[in-house]
């Protein structure tokens, strides 16, 4: 499901080689004539925003609580499991940097996928592609128009498993799922206010980015509030780098859950989102985090007692989680879910099956890994880190082969 238009290890690391474009006067003076303009702009919206600050935040309250995702809705799914869940997150993750887009674009497709994943039955084959559409309906919300990627951008990093008709299908299935309410307030909104007013570093908000990051792979988060997590993960962020701790108020038992359980899936991350994480521009947080991890263990294990502390972490190594082994259900915890079949994580074309319905080609696996299928004993095993994925298939069945190219039957209607 992974791959990239790089295939060496600097994909997320920036160039220090490449000299500086140059600028001649006619750009330079449109540039600065660009930047009075904004600078224009931004007094006014902030004179704007002092007058409306009440209103603005009260209706991203409400727009908050109305674009939440509902995890138990998403455990009702036939075929999509959690264990899959880090496969496609890394696949997103890689493409949002191969396309230079905006932070809170991130979070918002994750936000779109969930929101669908809540309402509509996803078959395995598709998921892929639901990030797909998520990815295109987010950057064509907040993102640049010239960053926006194209069609065949996404067919070509999903290794041409889709058509080009899918992708556009998929997106105005997405768009009227959720009745076309994009607008969501990410965590990075709400991070960026706190940031602002508590005048955190720099290092402190790529830290506390990361974190938020991470949480994207597992289902804890899913349905916690996006301003409960910047708020959480700022503290952690400070505790990590040793920054002072900020007074901002109580703390209610969500929130002080919210900490407890963010603090114990730090450990481990994936290697796609550590590797982003590792370069000088974002603070290089991903090393910051395991060197502070590993001190903590070396306290626990020379005895140390424990900090008790809200802000400070304690790596807690019965309980520490593996970002690739989610909770997920067994495929015969939902009634009517099939127990007796498995498909192939994407169904090939008639092409590379013979007559006796045997794979006759292999697909590209090392670069292109695609939706994971689990072996039918093996419900609870955990699955391997993404620079390890591996791909498996089985024959296909007639009674699994879904009958469009997505459900058009909201969960609510559909008998499991």
């Amino acid at each position: 499901m992974v791959t990239s238009r790089h295939n060496d290890e600097t994909f997320f690391v920036e160039s220090d080689d490449q000299p500086a474009p140059r600028v001649n006067v006619r750009d330079a003076a449109k540039l600065i004539a660009r930047n009075k303009q904004e600078m224009i702009a931004n007094n006014l919206s902030r004179l704007a925003c002092d007058e409306y600050l009440e209103d603005i935040m009260q209706h991203i309250r409400h727009m908050e609580d109305e674009t939440l995702p509902d995890a138990n809705l998403i455990d009702m799914q036939r075929e999509i499991q959690w264990f899959m869940r880090p496969y496609l997150i890394d696949f997103l993750i890689e493409a949002h940097a191969a396309f230079s887009l905006l932070p809170e674009t991130l979070f918002l497709t994750v936000n779109l996928l969930d929101r669908y994943c809540s309402k509509r039955v996803v078959y395995k084959q598709h998921y892929q592609l639901v990030g797909c559409a998520a990815l295109l309906i987010a950057a064509k919300y907040g993102d640049k128009k010239d960053r926006v990627p194209q069609i065949n951008e996404l067919n070509n990093m999903c290794c041409g498993l889709y058509d080009a008709g899918m992708f556009t299908q998929m997106e105005m299935h997405v768009l009227n799922t959720l009745d076309w309410n994009i607008g969501h307030p990410t965590v990075d909104f709400f991070t960026q206010l706190i940031v602002a007013e508590e005048r955190d570093s720099r290092d402190v908000e790529h830290m506390a980015a990361y974190i938020c990051e991470i949480a994207l792979y597992h289902r804890d988060f899913v349905s916690t509030k996006p301003s409960i997590m910047a708020r959480v993960s700022l503290v952690l962020a400070r505790a990590i780098l040793g920054k002072p701790e900020v007074n901002d108020g109580e703390w209610d038992q969500v929130e002080n859950a919210t900490l407890l359980a963010l603090s114990q899936h730090l450990h481990q991350p994936s290697v796609t989102l550590s590797r982003k994480y590792s370069s000088a521009y974002l603070s290089k947080v991903s090393g910051k985090l395991a060197d502070f991890l590993a001190q903590q263990a070396a306290i626990n294990r020379r005895g140390g007692a424990p900090p008790s502390s809200p802000g400070e972490l304690t790596p807690n190594s019965s309980k520490a989680s593996n970002v690739y082994s989610t909770p997920h259900k067994g495929l015969g915890a939902v009634p009517g879910a099939a127990d007796g079949y498995m498909t192939p994580p994407i169904t090939p074309d008639a092409a590379s099956f013979a007559q006796n319905g045997t794979m006759m080609k292999e697909y590209p696996a090392p670069r292109c890994p695609v939706t994971p299928t689990p072996q039918p004993n093996s419900h609870s095993q955990s699955y391997p880190p993404a620079a390890q994925h591996q791909t498996s298939a089985s024959s296909t069945s007639s009674s699994t082969k879904a009958p469009s190219y997505f459900e058009t039957a909201p969960s609510s209607q559909v008998t499991y």
